[in-house]
């Protein structure tokens, strides 16, 4: 091999390595912090145990015990349901069409400061926006209600966040009205993607509104709709602190969540065995529904192969 050719293969040998190198730190913290405490909590889901206490193996009983025995396990799933699928809904086309009337602004710098403005409320502290609505909007004197009395609809002005038929309701509609800067980004940064020879292409067959909206621009973007659509169903999954914040699960369980459920048994009944077993089924339940959402939720690149 001539000595050219041994130096550049030198060198992209020391390249390679150097890269994995730089791998190899992030990696072995993610194994550190996320991996083993997953095996962990897998291998201590087949266990009953407190903190500090002797453990004792008992096998698949937390499962069977979570699925088949605890009368809070289907309520918290039907909630749960509830929650995610409106999230879901509302995260797949609020956002959406407000990034579509951004992006059709004729002006740069107005597109440009739509953007921040949306982007902005990132900013606040999830629990600050969760106490914000818990006591300005839905206590019994908040801005509900009182607007209820102001029209003359007082007698229809219930304390939401304690009354079990509209608690839950209450929790959905907190975040109104749902424009999520993130997710405006995230649209607007694939409808801007779209090549402006498909756009003129439109315009010359005619296909400009709100058919183009349908019949171009949203498929075109199926990539970022399936974005959203896993990370809301995790989010929707996972999510328990705006419940914990607001209701705490109540009244009764009429706004008990299987993550809040897990959270009680892990920190309030000190069952860690049992809270681990939920965080396993809840973590199977988001691994089937993003692989089902990966299967058939197709994006724009898989439509034109």
């Amino acid at each position: 091999m001539a000595p050219e050719a041994k130096t550049r293969l030198s060198h992209r040998t020391r390249f390679v390595l150097g890269i994995y190198a730089l791998l190899a730190l992030p990696l072995a913290f993610l194994t550190v912090f996320v991996y083993l405490p997953f095996f962990w909590g897998f291998i201590s889901s087949l266990y009953e145990f407190e903190i500090g206490a002797s453990a004792r193996f008992v096998g698949l009983a937390n499962y069977r015990e979570f699925l088949f025995k605890d009368p809070v396990t289907w309520p918290s799933f039907l909630n749960m349901a509830f929650l995610a699928g409106w999230g879901v809904m509302v995260r797949l086309t609020v956002p959406l069409l407000v990034a579509k009337l951004i992006h059709s602004l004729s002006n740069e710098r107005s597109r440009h400061m739509y953007r921040i403005l949306f982007l902005v409320p990132i900013v606040v502290p999830g629990v600050a926006i969760q106490l914000i609505w818990g006591i300005m909007i839905f206590s019994d004197g908040g801005l509900v209600n009182e607007f209820l009395r102001v029209i003359g609809l007082g007698g229809f002005a219930p304390n939401w966040l304690t009354d079990p038929h509209s608690a839950l309701i209450a929790i959905a509609c907190i975040g109104f009205p749902w424009v999520g800067g993130f997710e405006v980004l995230i649209y607007y940064a694939g409808l801007s993607a779209i090549p402006d020879s498909v756009n003129e292409a439109a315009r010359l067959e005619g296909c400009t509104g709100i058919r183009k909206f349908f019949y171009i621009d949203v498929p075109m973007i199926l990539g970022q709709l399936r974005l959203i659509l896993i990370l809301s169903i995790i989010g929707g999954v996972q999510t328990f602190e705006n419940v914990l914040i607001l209701t705490r699960g109540g009244p009764g369980f009429a706004t008990t969540v299987p993550g809040l459920w897990m959270y009680y048994n892990a920190f309030s009944f000190q069952r860690m065995g049992y809270a681990c077993g939920i965080g396993v089924t809840l973590f199977a339940l988001i691994l089937s529904l993003t692989a089902l959402n990966l299967r058939y939720f197709k994006g724009a690149e898989s439509l034109e192969g």
